[in-house]
């Protein structure tokens, strides 16, 4: 449980700074931000891996980059579903896949369980 909760503080820190610096990407309030984190922790961790394996196929022919479309889409999900988040469009939701990957990525460095080793 207290990977969850720090891989959704990862994602709020990267949704908040795809919401800075992508224009077409915003959140109504502080609260929308959190839910939008933690939806998305829930959504990646439940659909995310079934999408994955049903699009493994194309994710091979482009070389990785359908992932770049499917974290997008997952991020799009999450929009649809929370009413305080909004993206105008598949380019911010692109940009911000990109930034909450890195964030996440960043994070997850950090934080890193060296015990597999």
């Amino acid at each position: 449980m207290a990977r969850f909760i720090v891989r959704a503080v990862f994602a709020a820190i990267g949704l908040w700074l795809s919401s800075m610096l992508v224009a077409g990407l915003a959140f109504t309030d502080t609260t929308s931000l959190i839910l939008a984190a933690i939806l998305l922790g829930l959504v990646n961790a439940v659909l995310r891996p079934i999408l994955f394996i049903l699009t493994l196929p194309l994710t091979l022919m482009t070389l990785g980059l359908f992932l770049l479309i499917l974290n997008a889409a997952m991020i799009g999900l999450v929009a649809v579903l929370l009413d305080g988040f909004i993206i105008d469009g598949l380019w911010p939701g692109l940009v911000a896949a990109i930034v909450t990957g890195l964030t996440s990525w960043l994070g997850h460095m950090i934080i890193r369980d060296d015990k597999g080793r």
